[in-house]
């Protein structure tokens, strides 16, 4: 009986693996959280500079005018 609850976890993980489940989230990109851009070098107009990427390039966000 005890084997039969572990065939039974098996196969329920394989089925969370077939539909797609990832058991990794994927890292968040604060970047495009803030709606910015990833340029290399430093941000040229319109756009400001509001933090660094991942990859070391400047996170770049466009002027808003009201």
């Amino acid at each position: 009986m005890r084997i039969l609850y572990q065939l039974l976890l098996v196969l329920f993980m394989m089925l969370q693996g077939a539909a797609g489940k990832s058991s990794f989230p994927r890292p968040i990109n604060h970047c495009a959280v803030q709606n910015g851009r990833c340029f290399p070098g430093i941000c040229r107009r319109p756009y400001y500079w509001v933090g660094t990427c991942s990859n070391g390039f400047s996170c770049c966000k466009r002027y808003v005018e009201v």
